[in-house]
C-alpha cells in the first residue's frame, strides 16, 4: 500500500473512532446530572452551572451560586437518586450537605431537604429547579 492511501487510511481510522465514541451516550442520568450541578455550584463555575439548568431557572442557579462568592463552600457525603419520573421529568432527592465556610465558621445546608426537578431534553437532562 502506498504511504499517502496508508496515511489517509489511519487518519480516517482515528477520526471515525474520535466521532464515534463523542456521539456514543455521554448523556448523564438525572441524578448525575444534579451532582454535577452542585458539584458546578461548589465549584463557582457559572458556565457550567447555566449548561446544565434549563433557561427558565438559570438566573435563579447563577444567584445561588453568587450568594456563595464570600465563602468557602464544599459538598460532603453526596449522593444522589431518582425519586420519581413523569414522561420526560425527573424528581431527583440527594442526601448529603452543602457546607460553607466563612470566618471560621461553618453552616450546613441539608441537601436532603431539596427535590431536584430534571427535564429531559434531546442533549441530555437539565436541572430546572427544586422544591
Amino acid at each position: 500500500m502506498n504511504p499517502i492511501k496508508f496515511t489517509s487510511l489511519l487518519i480516517f481510522i482515528i477520526l471515525t473512532g474520535l466521532l464515534s465514541s463523542c456521539n456514543t451516550s455521554t448523556m448523564q442520568g438525572p441524578e448525575k446530572t444534579v451532582e454535577s450541578y452542585l458539584i458546578a455550584l461548589v465549584n463557582k463555575d457559572g458556565a457550567t452551572l447555566s449548561n446544565l439548568s434549563c433557561a427558565d431557572w438559570e438566573s435563579n442557579a447563577l444567584m445561588e451560586m453568587d450568594s456563595l462568592l464570600a465563602v468557602d463552600v464544599k459538598l460532603n457525603d453526596l449522593v444522589c437518586k431518582v425519586s420519581s419520573t413523569e414522561n420526560s421529568v425527573a424528581t431527583v432527592n440527594c442526601n448529603g450537605f452543602l457546607v460553607a465556610t466563612y470566618n471560621g465558621e461553618n453552616q450546613s445546608i441539608d441537601l436532603s431537604s431539596r427535590n431536584y426537578i430534571v427535564q429531559e431534553t434531546n442533549s441530555g437532562y437539565l436541572v430546572c429547579g427544586y422544591k
